[in-house]
C-alpha cells in the first residue's frame, strides 16, 4: 500500500504500460464484452486488477524509454499482448455462436432475428442461447481465471517492446479460425442429422402426395423436432464444451504466450 500511496512521475510509465495489457485483455473477455454493460464497470475493473499488479510486475524506470515514439511502440506491443489473448478465446466463443446459426438456419428461425447485444448485429434466437450456454459452462469451470493467469503469466515473460510475432503465432490463429467450423459442426452434428432426416421425408412426401402444403407444414414439424432433439443433446454438449474451454484456456498460457517472445 505504501508504493501505491508514494509514486513518483517516473513510475507512472509502467503503471500505464500495465493498464495497456490489462484493459485490453479485459475487454476482450466473454463476460465483459457485452456492449450494454456499463464502461465505467469495465473502467474500474482494469483500473482495479492494473493496481493489484502493478507492485507486483512493475518496471523500473530505467528499462522503459524516454522518448515519446519508442514509449508508442511500447504501448502498440501492450495492446497486441492482450489483444491476441483475448482473440483466442474469443474465436472458440465465435464457434459456438456459429452452431446456433446452424441450427437456427435449419430449423427456420432464421427469418426470427434479434440484435445481437455482443456486435450490435443480426443474429438467430439458438445463436444467443447457444452462446449464453457456453458463457455458463465457461464460468462454471472457472475459465476466467486462466484470463488472469495467463495475463500474469505474460507480464513474467514478456516485458515492454519484447512483443515478437513468431511464425508460428500465424499458424497458431490460423488453425483456430479453421477448428472455428469443426467445432461448430461437432456441436450441431446431432441435430442436423435429424432436420436433415426430416427434410428429405418431407421432400418425399411432397413428390408423392402433391396436395400437401410442405412448405407450411414444415415449420412447425421441424421446430418441434429440432428442439426436442436440441434438448436432448445438450446433455452430451455440456461435456464437450467444459473440454473444449478447459483446453483454450490451458493453451494461452502454454502455447500462445511462448509464440509471442523471440
Amino acid at each position: 500500500m505504501t508504493n501505491l500511496v508514494h509514486w513518483s512521475s517516473s513510475e507512472f510509465p509502467s503503471f500505464i504500460l500495465i493498464m495497456i495489457r490489462v484493459s485490453t485483455i479485459l475487454f476482450m473477455m466473454p463476460v465483459l464484452n457485452p456492449s450494454n454493460l456499463p464502461v465505467m464497470v469495465k473502467v474500474g475493473l482494469t483500473l482495479t486488477v492494473s493496481l493489484v499488479l502493478w507492485p507486483i510486475v512493475k518496471w523500473e524506470a530505467s528499462f522503459l524509454p524516454s522518448e515519446p515514439y519508442t514509449f508508442g511502440f511500447f504501448m502498440i506491443s501492450e495492446f497486441m499482448i492482450g489483444f491476441l489473448l483475448g482473440l483466442s478465446i474469443r474465436l472458440i466463443f465465435s464457434a459456438i455462436e456459429l452452431a446456433g446459426e446452424f441450427v437456427g438456419f435449419q430449423m427456420g428461425f432464421a427469418m426470427a432475428n434479434i440484435i445481437d447485444p455482443q456486435s450490435g448485429l443480426d443474429t438467430t434466437l439458438l445463436a444467443q442461447f447457444y452462446y449464453l450456454l457456453g458463457l455458463l459452462i465457461f464460468l462454471s469451470i472457472d475459465g476466467h481465471h486462466w484470463f488472469f493467469r495467463a495475463l500474469v503469466q505474460s507480464f513474467h515473460l514478456l516485458s515492454p517492446g519484447e512483443f515478437y510475432p513468431q511464425e508460428g503465432l500465424y499458424l497458431h490463429f490460423l488453425s483456430l479460425s479453421g477448428r472455428m467450423f469443426l467445432i461448430a459442426f461437432k456441436i450441431v452434428a446431432p441435430v442436423t442429422a435429424i432436420l436433415f432426416l426430416i427434410q428429405l421425408t418431407l421432400g418425399i412426401v411432397a413428390r408423392m402426395v402433391p396436395q400437401v402444403n410442405i412448405l407450411i407444414s414444415s415449420f412447425p414439424l421441424t421446430i418441434s423436432v429440432g428442439l426436442i432433439f436440441l434438448g436432448l443433446s445438450i446433455e452430451l454438449l455440456g461435456p464437450y464444451l467444459k473440454t473444449l474451454l478447459d483446453e483454450s484456456g490451458k493453451d494461452l498460457v502454454m502455447t500462445l504466450l511462448p509464440l509471442m517472445k523471440r
